[in-house]
């Protein structure tokens, strides 16, 4: 009886120490993602992304061109809080009645609406890969808010107009100018942006030179709204 209990308590013991020793594993891989996330977050503050994931594995190679916002025509950042997310200003990362609407949206069936604001898209463009899942999503708002306490509103958007993608291999605003309207992102004119920011969603198969369809009335929508959002301010916190 005796050696059954010796036994049993070794047993016992053994499976405790493997517990232990993957709780410890799995705390100082934790730490580990928290140390190094909080690394590049801070890097990527100072200097320009060099590379993302969407960009490695894209069959058709990459062309891009880093430029700083203030090289950037004002009215492609407006152009983009039109088109994309609205209270980017106002928001800390989450636009919850713009989640809450797109939810409601797709519950109904038909074409997908995202809810995604422009601080969550870039936080997924630097950080992340394209899809879907609840994992991905959850670290998404990890690096969501990290962005938006690290580097602010002005340095979001400027690294969301270098990394999105602006047609096939092609990414930033500076080389989707140069691709489609042979010139520089700072000479873009109100309806140039509009059309860049109408593609922004589905990049692969919508071309803003001579657009048909949705995208050239999307685009002249974009266009239009372009003057509210300087209007009413809604690009204060890019000044």
């Amino acid at each position: 009886m005796a050696k059954r209990k010796r036994a049993s308590s070794r047993s016992g013991s053994s499976s405790g120490s493997i517990f232990g020793r993957i709780v410890r594993i799995a705390v100082k891989a934790v730490i580990g993602f928290v140390v190094l996330s909080l690394f590049f977050v801070v890097l990527y503050r100072f200097v320009p992304v060099p590379v993302t994931w969407t960009m490695l594995f894209d069959s058709n190679g990459m062309t891009k061109d880093w430029v700083s916002l203030s090289d950037i025509d004002p009215d492609m950042p407006r152009a983009a809080i039109a088109a994309e997310d609205s209270k980017f200003c106002q928001h800390h990362g989450f636009d919850v009645g713009a989640i809450s609407k797109a939810v409601e949206h797709n519950e109904q069936g038909g074409r997908i609406r995202g809810g995604s604001t422009i601080s969550q898209q870039t936080a997924k463009n630097v950080f992340l890969w394209q899809g879907g899942g609840y994992f991905r999503k959850g670290l998404e708002a990890y690096f969501t808010l990290l962005i938006e306490a690290v580097w602010g509103k002005r340095r979001i958007m400027e690294v969301y107009l270098n990394v999105a993608e602006t047609g096939i291999g092609t990414y930033g605003v500076e080389a989707g100018a140069q691709r489609y309207f042979h010139h520089g992102a700072d000479r873009l004119t109100p309806m140039e942006a509009g059309r860049l920011a109408a593609i922004l969603p589905l990049p692969k198969k919508r071309a803003a030179v001579d657009p048909h369809g949705f995208t050239r009335r999307y685009g002249n929508i974009i266009a239009r709204r372009i003057g509210i959002v300087r209007r009413d301010g809604l690009d204060a916190c890019l000044k």
